[in-house]
């Protein structure tokens, strides 16, 4: 992989580097924690602020929704600002409105200052990734990989700290425990994050382009939670339209557009970013599906559910660390591709379990398997997808990537779920197993479809 001067200029020596990734990524694991911390204590939450659990609710998915709406923006508030000084904006942010949410006197308050929090969040992970990005250089791979863990862990971390925080204080911890984290995270990123001025591009902001795609990406994460519900399904429908709009608006403004649409005709980004889409969308639907399969086919308990399922996240666990090596001694192209193939191995026994029964140890070698390959194939794409654009494209490039890789879960997990569904409501007469089984050979179909984007992919770049 090639470098040009300013690669050369911009790399920061292993010893900052390794501590401009911590600092970056403290904010990135802190925004992801948060995503999950709330929903062991929803039950609680209800009876502590008099509400109805449905209202309560509110408190993650405005959260969720929330990190949504500020996501379009974060490339032009980068070439506005620069990225050090916009991370400690949003973490400032992030800290004062973790502190109000363990003030919120009301279940509305709560679920507003969730809300800011959420706005403040949503721009912690893009900005995380591309203060990685240029600080790494040519060892941009081995840098994310050594990233992933963390932010991997984040979420599965979140209940367990809500449960332990629950149990021995109230639940205005589960905000207030991100204020020691937040001010420590400032003076680190004050002291340890590079000076990036120079690198600063203010343009106009294009209202239009965010009056569009902030509330279609909105809408579309809404409605694909509710497919079932017609309000669900004509969130998906106005999300559908503002898209279209969104880009027939973005191909008009070229370089003064939100995020400019040329920036895809690029072979190499356009592959990444398929890869991107395919490879969160079939985590996620695997997701969905094997935990249903175990439960309601296999007849497990969740205890024994959330066992088995650990296999996956051990898999990745064992993984991650070598990906970057990986990266450097094969190429993008050899291990994306060769990781979608692994995945693709460990999802295709669940179809031969669907259709004779489940074992356990069996189960668990697929999903150790399918972790394994899973792990392997977003470092390589997003490495790729970042080298081919230009520098000055970086921060807009990094939008995109985060807008699709949010948007890849709902999609193929709605797809998997209706077809799903279809397929159960159809079976009269025929096990219940065979529709599972159906599902699963949808979900192999998307790997598929995941192995051929990541071949598109080439093993070496060279940075514009």
């Amino acid at each position: 992989m090639a470098a040009t001067d300013e690669d050369q200029r911009d790399a920061a020596p292993a010893s900052q580097l390794w501590r401009i990734s911590s600092v970056a990524i403290l904010g990135a694991f802190l925004s992801q924690m948060d995503a999950t911390i709330v929903n062991v204590s929803l039950s609680s939450l209800a009876l502590e602020l008099h509400t109805t659990l449905s209202n309560v609710q509110w408190v993650t998915s405005g959260y969720l929704l929330a990190l949504a709406l500020t996501l379009p923006l974060s490339s032009w508030l980068v070439d506005r600002m620069g990225a050090k000084a916009l991370y400690l904006w949003c973490f400032a942010a992030f800290t004062l409105t973790s502190a109000l949410c363990g003030l919120a006197w009301s279940a509305n308050s709560l679920i507003g200052f969730r809300v800011l929090q959420g706005m403040s969040g949503g721009l912690l992970a893009p900005m995380a990734q591309l203060i990685m990005v240029r600080a790494a250089g040519q060892r941009m791979a081995r840098v994310f990989g050594f990233a992933a863990m963390p932010i991997l862990l984040a979420p599965l971390l979140g209940p367990v700290i809500a449960g332990a925080l629950l149990r021995y204080a109230s639940w205005r911890w589960l905000f207030l425990v991100n204020l020691p984290f937040g001010a420590l995270a400032l003076v680190l990123a004050a002291l340890f994050l590079p000076h990036d001025q120079y690198k600063r591009r203010p343009r106009g902001l294009d209202l239009i382009g965010l009056a569009l795609l902030s509330p279609s990406v909105v809408l579309f994460l809404y409605g694909s939670e509710r497919t079932t519900d017609p309000s669900g399904l004509a969130a998906l429908a106005i999300s559908t339209l503002l898209f279209a709009v969104f880009a027939w608006w973005a191909r008009r403004r070229k370089d003064d557009a939100l995020i400019d649409l040329r920036l895809f005709r690029d072979r190499i980004f356009s592959a990444a970013v398929v890869t991107q889409f395919l490879m969160v969308g079939s985590s996620y639907a695997g997701q969905m599906l094997v935990p249903v399969f175990l439960t309601r086919v296999g007849g497990l308990s969740p205890s024994d559910t959330g066992l088995l399922l650990a296999a996956q996240g051990l898999g990745m666990m064992c993984t991650y660390p070598f990906v970057g090596s990986l990266v450097e001694r094969l190429g993008n192209r050899n291990v994306s591709a060769g990781g979608a193939l692994t995945a693709l191995a460990g999802t295709l026994p669940f179809v031969f379990l669907a259709s004779h029964g489940l074992a356990d140890v069996a189960a668990a070698a697929a999903l150790f398997v399918r972790g394994t390959g899973l792990s392997c194939i977003g470092i390589p794409s997003i490495s790729a997808a970042y080298t081919s654009v230009k520098r000055d494209d970086m921060p807009m490039a990094a939008t995109a990537l985060n807008i699709v890789m949010r948007m890849g879960g709902p999609t193929l997990t709605t797809i998997c779920a209706t077809f799903l569904g279809w397929r159960l409501a159809a079976q009269t007469t025929a096990p219940v197993s065979n529709a599972y089984g159906a599902a699963f050979i949808l979900l192999c179909g998307f790997h598929l479809a995941l192995c051929a984007a990541a071949l598109r992919l080439p093993n070496r770049v060279q940075r514009l």
